[in-house]
């Protein structure tokens, strides 16, 4: 009985930091200004904006030259941490 306790204890943590792990939507404000940040870096589209292990992600955004690219963001500054072309 203690081991099927332990095991099933187990399974529910890993079920909670999953969760806990998921993609968050952005407020309103915040999304506006991610957007606007990123008009002004040059970006003319991207696909989708998320919060995901701290930081903002934006899933194939596109620059001026058509170049796609994955972006993280610092959710405080705004700054670009990480640009990966796809």
């Amino acid at each position: 009985m203690r081991f099927t306790t332990t095991v099933l204890a187990c399974a529910l943590s890993m079920t909670l930091a999953a969760g806990a792990m998921a993609d968050e939507k952005l407020s309103p404000d915040q999304q506006t200004k991610v957007e606007a940040m990123l008009k002004q870096q040059g970006f003319t589209k991207w696909k989708k904006i998320e919060m995901e292990n701290g930081m903002i992600e934006v899933d194939d955004a596109i620059d001026a030259n058509g170049k796609e690219f994955d972006l993280k963001l610092d959710p405080t500054s705004l700054e670009i941490k990480k640009r990966e072309a796809e």
